[in-house]
């Protein structure tokens, strides 16, 4: 068995070793980090009872570590569903006599490996940012890795664990899989408001999956011991925080070393409940659901049909096929539909135009990603019309799904201010994904970087 797990370990460390994809994720979060801490008045800051803690070393750690649960977790959940981890030689290792739980587990010693390599990374950036930041206050370069690996490393080992769980079985390694994370990710940064107020314990810290607020709120003076992390618009003052008293809060340590306990033991259950892949039944009549989502087969074409004549307005009708192919699906027209309808009820700066962006986020990538495949890229060099003019109507297309969005919104409260912002938004989304999709060939890069410019954006004031 330990032969099989260090196999599995080796292979899965240099399939990551030859993947590109990995130096950017070593980038992502130093440069999450610098635009997140608050530097020079910009940034997202994080109050606690409407005050801004002063800066000092053990702060700076448990920031970094915020960075990595708000921000880096999904990137890198992304990374490893998206990225070289998505082509498993499943083929040769399903009919092989070896242990699934040791596959599994050298498969989870490969992904703590990177993650623990970018949060390496993000130490050292963390030691930079502090030189700039903390001065004339004491700098100390180990209180700041202490609080930062003790925030973070947990949840990022809890999250290889869980892309090995979510591979075992096959529904979970489906979308279906990639939306559950989402409303575990989402579920784990604000199920530990529910014990505010309540003493700090082992049981409380367990709650807190991410690890940060226990930290931020153990020491804080009486009466202030609620926080918000982005969209401050003004605090009322600044104040001292005792971080170390925190990091070493009743229970706090103990929960964070149980939480790994825990990955181990999921990335154990992965390999006991692990199903193999089977060809997919076609078969057979599909449900409700299936039925309802599937487009149907294209119309038939017609052999004896005569040649197409050259169409008035081509540049237009390019922009019209671009709207069409970023929007389809009946999946993403309900979702779209719903967005459009709560932007006429809640606030559109922070709640409905960073919807749409985030809807819009994942179809732009996805159609940009087939757009520039490479073996397509020689077929529509052919066409009448230029890729770079493809492009270019790409990008309107897109503002004008951001801007269609937006129209609810404008008709309760019209304002040419939520007019551009929507026209905007969704003209640059679609600008950096054309351009990075061109350059890297797939929707993978873009949208990382999109997710990225989406938090930011989400986060702003």
């Amino acid at each position: 068995m330990t032969a099989i797990t260090q196999s599995s370990l080796t292979t899965s460390l240099q399939r990551y070793w030859r993947s590109w994809g990995l130096w950017l994720l070593l980038l992502v979060a130093p440069v999450g980090a610098r635009f997140m801490l608050p530097i020079n008045g910009d940034g997202v800051a994080i109050a606690i009872g409407g005050e801004l803690p002063l800066m000092t070393s053990p702060f700076l750690g448990v920031s970094l570590g915020i960075v990595v649960s708000t921000l880096v977790l999904p990137i890198a959940w992304l990374y490893l569903r998206s990225n070289t981890t998505r082509r498993q030689p499943w083929q040769i290792e399903e009919v092989t006599p070896g242990s699934r739980i040791a596959i599994a587990l050298g498969r989870f010693g490969a992904d703590v490996v990177v993650l623990l390599a970018m949060l390496a990374a993000l130490t050292f950036a963390g030691w930079f940012l502090g030189w700039m930041l903390i001065p004339p206050r004491p700098f100390n370069p180990l209180e700041i890795a202490f609080p930062l690996w003790l925030v973070a490393a947990p949840a990022l080992m809890g999250l290889a664990a869980l892309r090995i769980l979510f591979d075992a079985r096959p529904l979970l390694r489906s979308g279906f899989g990639d939306f559950l994370y989402f409303v575990l990710w989402i579920t784990s940064i604000a199920l530990p408001a529910a014990t505010q107020g309540q003493a700090t314990t082992f049981a409380t810290n367990m709650v807190d999956f991410a690890g940060f607020v226990t930290p931020l709120t153990y020491a804080s003076p009486a009466g202030t011991d609620d926080f918000a992390i982005g969209g401050i618009e003004a605090a009322q003052g600044t104040l001292q925080l005792d971080v170390n008293a925190g990091l070493f809060a009743p229970g706090y340590i103990a929960s964070r070393l149980v939480w790994i306990g825990i990955a181990v033991a999921l990335t154990v259950l992965a390999g006991l409940i692990y199903r193999p892949h089977l060809a997919r039944r076609r078969a057979g009549k599909p449900g409700r659901l299936t039925a309802w989502l599937n487009p149907g087969a294209p119309p038939k074409a017609i052999a004896n049909a005569p040649a197409a004549r050259q169409a008035a307005l081509g540049w237009l009708n390019l922009v019209a096929a671009e709207f069409r192919l970023i929007g389809s699906g009946r999946a993403f027209l309900l979702i779209a539909a719903c967005i459009a309808v709560a932007g006429a009820f809640a606030d559109f700066r922070h709640a409905a135009s960073p919807a749409a962006l985030l809807l819009l986020s994942f179809a732009l990538t996805s159609h940009a990603g087939r757009s520039e495949a490479r073996g397509l890229l020689a077929l529509t060099k052919t066409a009448p019309l230029a890729p770079m003019l493809r492009r270019a109507a790409f990008v309107v297309a897109g503002a004008g799904w951001t801007t269609l969005l937006a129209v609810p919104a404008l008709v309760k409260a019209p304002s040419l201010e939520a007019l551009s912002l929507a026209a905007a938004t969704g003209g640059a989304a679609a600008l950096v994904a054309s351009a990075i999709a061109a350059i890297s060939g797939s929707a993978f890069a873009p949208r990382l970087v999109l997710l990225v410019l989406w938090y930011g954006y989400f986060s702003a004031p």
